[in-house]
């Protein structure tokens, strides 16, 4: 990676938990209700839906088809308002990065053209500060044409909106299938755009957020991140052997306040502390042995069962710190992974993409770090992300990208609140780190950096 890409990022945001906000129109008869909030007071981003009133009546079948092409724009509208605050926001801190960059070589120049009036090892240190920084400039300009793109399909959206305006009027006016091919396209470029923003590289963590102090020094605790919109129960597992029982929680409230559950027995008694939910399904590593189980919580019974061949277990290649934790299984936005080690990798850890369905093995990478250096880990759009210990201070310091097929050292702070981390995981829903840290149950919401390309979208 260039050292200009290193420097410049957009920076995204995503808290936890946001509040959908009502704002009805003033006159109960007009045509069209609105649920919206861009932003609230510490930056959380909060949805947007637009939807016809359930006492609207439409006049004809062509009548709806033109609200609904309305509805769609209108919503985009709301989507681009927001991308646009964020764009326009985050270039003005660029434009001042700018024309402090071009100050600063203005002055090196000075200094270059009287360097011997300087002493030679000062001379050196601002001629290598500026070698880094010089390549920063022609990545400024390019972040300064990624917010004309935005402008632009803010304007495309304005049209729209006033062409459909004036179509409902004038019926017929327009050719219907052109206004829908147009609409349909704007759509399209502009989810391309939003899911280019919800990843990124990791460059921060925040404290940690304790939700509850609860079972022994180990185990494990998440939620589903495919979960239907309204589905907040937590799954807990306590301990990392010799175990069997996974308690269900009805939501994060009940977590935190009562001790109300339901209790899941499976089949087989689980190793480690590498489980995942992911779909109404709990991944897990079956105790001393290498075979992965995909148990279904709403049948109550095996969907499917594999053996992940080579991979150590029964502490062959567990984390630093112990725990049977040879196969940790996680997910991200790309889905179901699996980190384990094996003899023919010389015992340094393995990446595998799984399919959930089947459990195959859809690609596998070798990294070069060794498993049981490793304090925890856990997947991030692609990327793999070790920890230095589990124990005492703590850092994201190893970073694999199945993306590139490439490694970097890092240094990110991570807080180690409560001095022995035995779970960590990320959930790509909530955009936050699951922790299990001496029987605490913790949560950490992420920082994650992007720059937007006009050739990505």
């Amino acid at each position: 990676m260039q050292p200009a890409s290193k420097l410049l990022t957009l920076i995204l945001l995503i808290f936890m938990g946001t509040e959908l906000t009502q704002v009805l129109p003033a006159n109960p008869e007009e045509s069209w209700q609105v649920y919206s909030s861009a932003q609230d007071s510490e930056g959380r981003c909060v949805c947007t839906v637009v939807a016809p009133q359930q006492s609207m009546c439409s006049r004809d079948a062509r009548t709806k088809q033109l609200r609904q092409l309305l509805e769609k724009v209108q919503n985009m509208t709301q989507s681009i308002q927001v991308l646009d605050q964020r764009t326009q926001r985050d270039l003005q801190y660029v434009e001042k990065m700018e024309v402090q960059l071009r100050g600063l070589e203005t002055k090196f120049r000075q200094v270059e053209e009287n360097h011997k009036q300087n002493i030679a090892k000062q001379y050196k240190a601002i001629k290598t500060k500026m070698d880094e920084i010089r390549p920063l400039i022609p990545v400024l300009e390019e972040y300064k044409a990624d917010a004309k793109l935005v402008l632009q399909f803010k304007e495309e959206v304005q049209e729209l909106t006033s062409v459909l305006s004036e179509l409902q009027e004038e019926m017929g006016a327009y050719d219907y299938e052109e206004l829908h091919n147009r609409v349909s396209n704007l759509e399209e470029r502009l989810r391309a755009c939003m899911q280019k923003l919800a990843c990124g590289k990791l460059t921060g963590i925040s404290d940690p957020i304790t939700i509850k102090t609860s079972g022994s020094r180990f185990g494990s605790w998440m939620t589903d991140p495919l979960a239907p919109e309204g589905d907040t129960r937590v799954w807990y597992m306590d301990g990392y052997h010799n175990n069997r029982f996974v308690r269900e929680y009805r939501s994060m409230q009940d977590f935190m306040t009562s001790d109300n559950f339901t209790s899941h027995r499976l089949p087989h008694p689980w190793s480690g502390t590498g489980q995942v939910v992911y779909n109404g399904s709990i991944y897990f590593n079956k105790f001393q042995s290498h075979v992965i189980i995909k148990f279904d919580f709403r049948t109550s019974t095996i969907s499917k069962s594999r053996q992940l061949d080579y991979a150590g277990f029964n502490n062959a290649y567990h984390y630093a710190w112990g725990g049977h934790s040879d196969i940790d299984l996680m997910v991200d936005e790309g889905g179901l992974w699996a980190v384990y080690a094996t003899n023919q990798n010389a015992g340094n850890i393995v990446i595998s993409k799984l399919n959930p369905n089947t459990l195959q093995i859809v690609k596998s990478w070798t990294t070069n770090h060794p498993k049981r250096s490793a304090g925890e880990s856990f997947m991030i759009c692609g990327t793999l992300y070790v920890t230095n210990g589990y124990s005492g201070g703590t850092k994201v310091y190893y970073a694999y990208s199945t993306n590139s097929s490439t490694y970097e050292y890092i240094d990110i702070a991570f807080q180690n609140k409560y001095s022995h981390i035995s779970m960590l995981d990320y959930n790509p829903r909530d955009r936050a780190l699951y922790a299990w840290n001496n029987g605490h149950q913790v949560l950490y919401n992420v920082t994650l950096f992007h720059v937007i390309r006009s050739e990505e979208l």
